[in-house]
């Protein structure tokens, strides 16, 4: 099993706090995000645009796979995931990923579009959207 992390530091409340955000391979340092950052468009990052370039990034990935296996070649693939977060009565829930995708390659139309599809549905992140959450706590 590969195993790679993410983490996150946060001080303060959720309206004047502050956070930072990094990752395992140091791509991400100590990255500023916060209220701001994720509702009024403040430099920084956020979760929800976190999520989206990791599931662009997976579902390319995938269907990059798919297509290699299906013969299709000098393979391009751009993606967007839009990661939609809606307010509701328990807080925010993040109710919808929508992939925009635009693909080039040397093969036929129909096996690009079935593989699209079969990536769509198959590639990890896709999967980590509905997944089982757990936790480990430790509180000090």
């Amino acid at each position: 099993m590969i195993v790679n992390s993410g983490s996150a530091r946060w001080e303060g409340g959720r309206k004047d706090g502050k956070g930072t955000v990094s990752t395992k391979s140091g791509v991400l340092s100590d990255q500023p995000y916060g209220f701001k950052t994720r509702f009024e468009g403040a430099p920084g990052t956020n979760p929800e645009e976190l999520i989206g370039a990791a599931h662009a990034a997976c579902f390319s990935m995938a269907l990059s796979n798919i297509l290699a296996s299906a013969g299709v070649t000098d393979v391009v693939i751009e993606t967007t995931s839009k990661i939609g977060l809606d307010q509701d009565a328990g807080g925010f829930t993040i109710k919808t990923a929508h992939l925009t995708t635009r693909v080039s390659g040397k093969g036929d139309r129909a096996v690009i579009e079935d593989a699209a599809r079969e990536a769509e549905k198959g590639c990890p992140v896709s999967k980590v959207l509905s997944a089982e959450v757990t936790l480990d706590l430790t509180v000090v």
